[in-house]
C-alpha cells in the first residue's frame, strides 16, 4: 500500500469502499500472511464450522467489511419491542417519573435512575406499568435507612408522612425496619444494608408480590393484591431524608426493560477482535503471527494493524455511546486492565486505546463514551459497598485517574465530574457493612472518669489489662488509616490532574476549567443556603475540602521551587487586593462594610488613592481572573476571554434536553439544575479603569511586590476553600462529635451499671439480672460506636485533617492581617474570612480532641496570639458594620477569655492593643450588646472577687449535686464549648471545671482608664447602673408571675422559655454587681473621692440598688423565698448565695476604702 493509502486512516474517511484501492490495500503484507492475520483477529463462528488453514477463502481488506457484517450478522437476536409484550404500558425505556410521578423534594441523578430523598418522606414511581404476567425489577440499596420499595396504583396518592405502602393498593417491603407494608405492617424479611440488591417481583396472574434480597427469596409478601381491568402497578418507593438508591428496570420473570441484546453481543464480540489485535503482531521478516502481551500494545502507525482497527471501530462506535453497553462492556474492560495492580503508570495501554478513540472515532462520539463512562463510574463509586480494604473504591479511582491522565479526554470528562461524589467516603452505619469488625477484633472506650463525668487521660492508672485493650485498639484504628489513606491519595491524584495548567494541547488549561466551574459550584451553595434540594451535601464537603487543600498546597510549595521569590504554603495567605480590584465574583456575599455597591461609592477616592483603581459605572461587563499560568510559554494561549470565563451567555446545556447526556443532576419540585450550571446568571463583577500613577506619586504600600505570592489561580481558588468551610464544613464538623459524645455517655452509663451489679445485694436476684441485662446492652453498643468512631477519627478528625484545619485558620488569619493594613479598603472583605478564623478555632479546640492535641500543632502559641490579636481590634473595628459579624466578634472574645492559655494570649498582644480592647469594653452600655461585654469583664475578675473562687454552684453541691454544673453566667457550665457565635444573650459562654484565673494585667489597664478619664468612668458606671436596674427589676417581674401561677389552685404549667428568660436576668443582675465589684475594688475613689463631681451621685445610685437588692432578696418569706423553694427546673441557679455575696463583696470594698480615705 502506498502512502496514499493513509486517506483511508482518516477517523472522518476510514472506510476502504474505493475500488481503485484494492492494488495497493493488499499490497501492505503478503497477501497470505494479511489472510492468516485477519482469520485470527476475525475467526469464522462454530455455526459456520471450522475451516483448517488450507481450505478457508483468502481473506483481504477488500473483503473484510463484508466479512464482518456477516459475523455480526450472526448475532441478532428477535429482541421483543416493549410494544410486542402483552402486560405492559409505558416507554420503552424505563425510567423514573421526574415529571408527574412523585411527592416531595427529591434529587434524581441524570439518568433517571439514581434517586436521594431531600424530604420528610419523599416518593415517586416509574414511568411504565404492568397490568399482566410475571415482571421484576431491582434497586441498588446505597444508604440503609428508612425506605419503603414496592408497587403502586395510579390511584395512590402519598403525602410527607404516607407513601409506598401507606396507601390501599400499595404494597412495601422495609428492609430497615424489617417489615411488609401495606396499609398495616407486619414482620417480613431480613435487614438490608449498603451494597444489597432488592429484587420486587409481581406475579398478576397469581396475585402475589415478592422480595428477594441479594438474590434469596423472602417468600411471598402479599398474596390475592388486586387485578383486573383499570389496575395497574407501577414500581415506586418512599424514602427519607438523605437515603438514596439506584434502580434497575432491565428470571421466569420479565424486567421491566429488557438488555439490549444483540448490541451487546455485538459488543462484546468487537472488544474480542480488538483485543485480538492488541495482542497480536505481524513478523514481515519471519511471514508469522507472533502472539505478545496486549498490555504493552502502542500506536505505531503499521498500516495493517490501524486499518484492521478502523474496521472495527466502524461498527463499535456507535455501540459506545449507549450508556448499558459503555458500563457492561467497556468499563469492566477498562477495569480488568488495572487488575495487576501497581501504579496507574505502569498501565499504558488505557492511554494508548483513549488515543485511539479520538482517532478513529468522530467527536461526538468519543464525548458522549466519555460522558458515560464517568457516570458510570460515579454510580459505581457512589454505591459500591464498604469492604475492609476499600476495594471497589480504589478500583473505580484507579480508572478515573487512569483516564484523567490523557490530557484530551481529561477536558471532555471535566463536563460530567460536577459533583465531588468522587471525593467522599461514606461512613458506614453498621460495622459488619465495612468488616471493621475483622479489622478492629478488640475495642475500647474509657474507662475512668472524674467527678464530673470527664474522660481521664491519665494513661499510668491504666490496669495491664486496659493497656493491651487501648494498645490492640489503637492498632486497629492504625491499619484502618493506612487504608483510607490510599483512597484519598488516589483522590488528591484526581484534583491535581484538575488543577493541571501545563497542559500540552492548545484548549483551555485544565485548571482554568476546574476554577470555573469550581466558582459556579461556590455560587449555586452560597445562594440557595436555605434550599436543601441544590446544595452540595456537607459529608461531601468535608471531604473535598481536605482533598482540595492538599492538591493546593502540593502546587503552591511547586511554584515556590520554581519561583524562589514567592512564598510557600506554610505562609500561604490571600492578597487583599483580590477583595476590591473587581476580579472575583464574590456573588452576593456580604462584605465588612456592607454592601459592595455602597462601598464602592463611598471609598471610590481611596481606591482611586490606594489601590489605583478608578471606578466606572458606565462600563460594567464580565471579568475573571487574568490567570492562568503565568509561564510566558503557555499562558497566553491557554487564557479565553473575560466573557467566556466568568459568565455571559452560558451555552445551554446538553443534559437539559436528553436525559443520557452529561452528569448533571435533576431535582424535582424545582426548575432542572446542575450543581455547576447556575440556576442564574451569575452576577457580573463590576469593570474597573485602571489608571497606572507614576513611581514617584505612588506610596510603599501601592507598590506591587517584586515577586508573586502564588500563582493567581490558586489564590483564586484558596480563597474558594475558605469560603467551602464557612458554607458547611465547619456544621459538619460539628454533627459528626456526636459519636465521640455517645461512646462517653455510653461508658458512662457502663461504668454505673458495673458498680451498680457489684453493690447489688445477692438477695435480690431479679435486680441483678435487670442490671446484667442493662450491662449486656451497653457493652454491645460501645463495641459498635468504638469502630464506628474509628473510622470517623480516620476520615474527619485525623492528625492530618488537623492540620489542614489549622492551615485554614493560619491563612485566614495571615489574610486579615493584611487586609487590615489598607485601611479603609479592610470594608470590603468578605465577612466569612472572619467567621472561618473564628470556626475553624472553635474546631480545632472542640472537635479534634481529645484524639489530637491542639497544643501540639506548629506556631500554636503565636497562632494563639495572631487570633487574640483580631478578635481584640475588630470586635468594635468602625469599618465593620454587620451586626451578625460584630456579634460574632464579640461572642468569639468572651470565648478567649474564658481559658487560661487563651486569655494569656490576649495578655500577650502588644500593649497599645491591648489598652484600646479594655477602652473599647468600658464604652457605656447603651446601644451595644453590653451582656457580652459585661460577662467578658466579669471572666477578667472571676477569682478576685468576695467569694467568687468557686468552679461549680456552692448552692447546689449539698441539695443537688447533679445540677451544680448546670451552665450560667455565675460560673461555669455544663455545655461544650461549640461554635464561638452563639446568636442569643441566653447561650452566653459558660464553660465547665475553669479554675478561676483573673487576668491581673488587663485589671491594671482597666484600673488606668477610669483613673485617668473621669467622664469615660462616670458615663460607664451610670451605664451598669441604669442596666443593673432594669435586669433586676425585669427578674423581679418574672418571679411575681410565676409565683402567682404556682398559687393558681388549678395546675398550671410555667412556659420554659419564661423561666429561662427568668433565670438570665438573674444572672445578669449577678454579674453586673461582680462588675460594681471589681471597679470599686481597682478604682474605690471613683465613688469615695469627694474631688469627682460625679462620686457622690454614683455612689447615692449604687447604695440605692444595693437597698433594692437586699430588701427583695432577704426579708422574711418574701416573693424570692417562695419561688426558690419551688426548685422549678430551669431556676437552678437562682439562689441567696450568689447575689448576697455579689453585695457583699460590694459593701465590704466600700467599708474598707473609705477607711482608707478617712
Amino acid at each position: 500500500m502506498s502512502s496514499k493509502g493513509g486517506t483511508a486512516l482518516s477517523r472522518r474517511n476510514y472506510r476502504l469502499a474505493s475500488d481503485t484501492d484494492k492494488p495497493k490495500v493488499t499490497g501492505i503484507v503478503n497477501e497470505k500472511l494479511l489472510s492468516d492475520y485477519l482469520h485470527h483477529v476475525f475467526p469464522a463462528s462454530i455455526k459456520q464450522g471450522p475451516a483448517s488453514a488450507a481450505y478457508r477463502k483468502t481473506l483481504t481488506f477488500q473483503d473484510l467489511g463484508a466479512h464482518l457484517e456477516k459475523l455480526l450478522a450472526e448475532d441478532n437476536v428477535a429482541e421483543d419491542g416493549k410494544d410486542q409484550i402483552e402486560g405492559c404500558l409505558g416507554p420503552s425505556t424505563v425510567v423514573l417519573d421526574h415529571s408527574s410521578g412523585f411527592e416531595g423534594l427529591l434529587f434524581v441523578d441524570d439518568d433517571l435512575l439514581g434517586v436521594i430523598g431531600h424530604s420528610n418522606f419523599s416518593s415517586i414511581r416509574a414511568t411504565t406499568c404492568v397490568y399482566k404476567g410475571k415482571w421484576v425489577y431491582e434497586v441498588l440499596i446505597s444508604s440503609q435507612g428508612l425506605m419503603q420499595i414496592g408497587w403502586c396504583t395510579l390511584n395512590c396518592r402519598f403525602n410527607q408522612e404516607e407513601g409506598v405502602g401507606d396507601t390501599p393498593d400499595s404494597y412495601a417491603y422495609d428492609g430497615n425496619r424489617v417489615r411488609k407494608w401495606n396499609v398495616t405492617t407486619t414482620n417480613y424479611g431480613k435487614s438490608w444494608a449498603a451494597g444489597d440488591i432488592v429484587s420486587c417481583l409481581i406475579d398478576l396472574d397469581e396475585g402475589t408480590i415478592t422480595f428477594c434480597l441479594n438474590g434469596q427469596s423472602l417468600g411471598i409478601a402479599f398474596s390475592n393484591i388486586k387485578t383486573g381491568p383499570g389496575v395497574a402497578y407501577f414500581p415506586a418507593i418512599s424514602l427519607s431524608f438523605k437515603e438514596s438508591v439506584a434502580f434497575n428496570f432491565g428470571s421466569r420473570y420479565l424486567p421491566l426493560q429488557s438488555p439490549p441484546t444483540t448490541d451487546l453481543i455485538k459488543a462484546i464480540r468487537l472488544l474480542g477482535y480488538l483485543k485480538t489485535v492488541l495482542s497480536t503482531s505481524i513478523d514481515t521478516q519471519e511471514e508469522k503471527l507472533v502472539e505478545k502481551d496486549g498490555g504493552s500494545w502502542q500506536i505505531q502507525g503499521d498500516p495493517t494493524i490501524l486499518v484492521t482497527l478502523a474496521h472495527i471501530f466502524n461498527h463499535f462506535a456507535p455501540l459506545m455511546c449507549k450508556v448499558y453497553l459503555v458500563e457492561d462492556v467497556l468499563m469492566n474492560f477498562l477495569l480488568s486492565i488495572l487488575e495487576g495492580g501497581g501504579s496507574v503508570d505502569e498501565h499504558p495501554l488505557i492511554q494508548q486505546l483513549l488515543d485511539l478513540f479520538w482517532l478513529l472515532m468522530e467527536d461526538y462520539e468519543v464525548n458522549e463514551c466519555l460522558k458515560q463512562l464517568m457516570m458510570s463510574l460515579l454510580r459505581a463509586y457512589r454505591f459500591s459497598p464498604i469492604i475492609p480494604d476499600l476495594g471497589f473504591q480504589i478500583h473505580y479511582l484507579r480508572l478515573t485517574t487512569a483516564i484523567l491522565r490523557h490530557e484530551k479526554s481529561r477536558n471532555i470528562t471535566f463536563d460530567v465530574l460536577r459533583s465531588v461524589v468522587f471525593f467522599y467516603i461514606k461512613t458506614p452505619l453498621r460495622v459488619k457493612e465495612a468488616g471493621l469488625e475483622e479489622l478492629i477484633p478488640t475495642t475500647w472506650w474509657p474507662t475512668r472518669f472524674d467527678k464530673e463525668g470527664k474522660d481521664e487521660r491519665d494513661t499510668r492508672e491504666e490496669t495491664a489489662e486496659e493497656r493491651l485493650r487501648r494498645r490492640a485498639y489503637e492498632r486497629g484504628c492504625h491499619r484502618l488509616k493506612k487504608r483510607i489513606e490510599v483512597v484519598e491519595e488516589l483522590q488528591v491524584q484526581i484534583l491535581r490532574l484538575m488543577l493541571n495548567n501545563k497542559d500540552k494541547g492548545t484548549g483551555e488549561a485544565s485548571r482554568y476549567i476546574f476554577l470555573n466551574k469550581f466558582r459556579k459550584f461556590l455560587q449555586e451553595n452560597a445562594s440557595n443556603r436555605g434550599n436543601p434540594t441544590v446544595l452540595c451535601p456537607p459529608e461531601y464537603m468535608v471531604c473535598f475540602l481536605h482533598r482540595l487543600i492538599t492538591a493546593i498546597r502540593s502546587y503552591w510549595d511547586e511554584g515556590k521551587r520554581k519561583s524562589p521569590g514567592s512564598i510557600n504554603s506554610e505562609d500561604a495567605y490571600v492578597p487583599p487586593q483580590l477583595f476590591y480590584n473587581g476580579k472575583v465574583d464574590y456573588f452576593d456575599l456580604q462584605r465588612l462594610g456592607g454592601l459592595l455597591s455602597h462601598l464602592k461609592k463611598t471609598l471610590k477616592d481611596d481606591l482611586a488613592a490606594k489601590a489605583n483603581i478608578i471606578i466606572d459605572p458606565a462600563e460594567i461587563q464580565a471579568t475573571s481572573m487574568d490567570d492562568l499560568d503565568e509561564d510566558e510559554e503557555t499562558g497566553a494561549a491557554q487564557r479565553p476571554s473575560g466573557a467566556v470565563a466568568m459568565g455571559g451567555a452560558l451555552a445551554r446545556p446538553s443534559w437539559l434536553s436528553s436525559p443520557t447526556l452529561g452528569r448533571a443532576n435533576r431535582f424535582l419540585s424545582t426548575a432542572a439544575v446542575s450543581l455547576m450550571t447556575p440556576r442564574r446568571p451569575l452576577a457580573p463583577p463590576e469593570k474597573v479603569k485602571v489608571r497606572t500613577l507614576a513611581v514617584e506619586q505612588r506610596t510603599e504600600e501601592d507598590k506591587e511586590p517584586d515577586q508573586p505570592i502564588t500563582e493567581k489561580s490558586l489564590l483564586e481558588i484558596l480563597d474558594g476553600v475558605v469560603m467551602m468551610y464557612n458554607l458547611s464544613v465547619h456544621q459538619q464538623l460539628g454533627k459528626m462529635v456526636v459519636v465521640s459524645d455517645d461512646v462517653h455517655e455510653y461508658a458512662v452509663a457502663l461504668k454505673d451499671t458495673d458498680e451498680k451489679i457489684a453493690r447489688c445485694p445477692s438477695r435480690r436476684p431479679d435486680i441483678l439480672e435487670e442490671l446484667q441485662k442493662s450491662q449486656k446492652v451497653f457493652a454491645e453498643k460501645l463495641n459498635h460506636l468504638s469502630r464506628r468512631l474509628a473510622w470517623i477519627n480516620a476520615t474527619i478528625y485525623s492528625k492530618d485533617k488537623m492540620l489542614d484545619v489549622y492551615w485554614l485558620l493560619r491563612v485566614c488569619i495571615r489574610t486579615i492581617e493584611h487586609a487590615d493594613s489598607t485601611g479603609s479598603l479592610f470594608a470590603f472583605m468578605p465577612e466569612f474570612y472572619l467567621n472561618v478564623a473564628m470556626n475553624s478555632y472553635s474546631a480545632l479546640k472542640n472537635y479534634f480532641s481529645p484524639s489530637n492535641c491542639m497544643e501540639e500543632l506548629p506556631g500554636y502559641e503565636d497562632t494563639l496570639a495572631q487570633l487574640a490579636a483580631i478578635l481584640a481590634k475588630h470586635f468594635a473595628d468602625p469599618r465593620i458594620v454587620g451586626t451578625d459579624i460584630k456579634d460574632s466578634l464579640m461572642q468569639a472574645l468572651a470565648s478567649y477569655v474564658c481559658y487560661p492559655q487563651s486569655l494569656r494570649a490576649v495578655e500577650r498582644i502588644p500593649e497599645e492593643q491591648r489598652m484600646a480592647m479594655m477602652r473599647n469594653l468600658l464604652a457605656p452600655y447603651e446601644q451595644r450588646p453590653w451582656a457580652q461585654t459585661n460577662w467578658i469583664l466579669v471572666r477578667l475578675w472571676r477569682g478576685c472577687g468576695f467569694g467568687y473562687r468557686y468552679t461549680r454552684l456552692p448552692h447546689l453541691l449539698k441539695t443537688k449535686p447533679e445540677d451544680a454544673n448546670l451552665p450560667s453566667l455565675q460560673s461555669p457550665g455544663k455545655e461544650r464549648e461549640g461554635n464561638l457565635m452563639a446568636p442569643e444573650v441566653v447561650t452566653l459562654p459558660a464553660f465547665q471545671d475553669q479554675e478561676p484565673c483573673p487576668s491581673l494585667l488587663l485589671q491594671r489597664h482597666m484600673a488606668e482608664l477610669l483613673s485617668q478619664d473621669k467622664d469615660m468612668a462616670a458615663s460607664f458606671l451610670n451605664s451598669v447602673l441604669n442596666q443593673l436596674n432594669w435586669a433586676f427589676s425585669e427578674f423581679i417581674g418574672m418571679i411575681q408571675e410565676i409565683q402567682q401561677a404556682a398559687e393558681r389552685p388549678e395546675r398550671n404549667f410555667v412556659d420554659t422559655r419564661q423561666l429561662k428568660v427568668c433565670a438570665t436576668c438573674f444572672d445578669l443582675s449577678v454579674s453586673l454587681l461582680r462588675v460594681l465589684e471589681m471597679t470599686i475594688t481597682l478604682v474605690p475613689e471613683i465613688f469615695l473621692d469627694w474631688t469627682r463631681p460625679s462620686a457622690e451621685l454614683l455612689l447615692r445610685r449604687l447604695a440605692q440598688l444595693l437597698n433594692q437588692v437586699l430588701n427583695r432578696v432577704t426579708a422574711e418569706r418574701n416573693l424570692f423565698d417562695r419561688v426558690v423553694s419551688l426548685r422549678l427546673p430551669g431556676l437552678e441557679s437562682v439562689d441567696h448565695y450568689p447575689i448576697l455575696v455579689a453585695v457583699t463583696g460590694i459593701l465590704v470594698r466600700i467599708l474598707v476604702d473609705s477607711n482608707k480615705q478617712g
